[in-house]
């Protein structure tokens, strides 16, 4: 498990009020009961976290696993310190 990875099921883990190891990266923030407004703050709190701007294809509540938001986190970090 990278350290993003690590990172982000911390976050959602601390927002969902639920156990860390619970977390799947097949897993939805839907799937482990994070409502819509809660989601909301998982991104902020992701995107604080990591100094990035998560474009909004990249976070789908529905559909969008927590694998998904992983990539797209690691994907962030790689094109800002590419640019940097």
């Amino acid at each position: 498990m990278s350290n993003v990875q690590q990172e982000v099921f911390e976050i959602i883990a601390k927002q969902a009020k639920i156990d860390v190891a619970t977390i799947k990266t097949e897993s939805t923030l839907k799937d482990l009961g994070v409502a819509s407004l809660d989601a909301i703050e998982v991104i902020f709190d992701i995107e604080e976290h990591f100094n990035i701007n998560l474009p909004n294809e990249d976070t789908d509540f529905e559909a969008g696993t927590v694998g998904h938001l992983v990539a797209a986190v690691e994907r962030q970090i790689a094109q800002k310190s590419g640019n940097g």
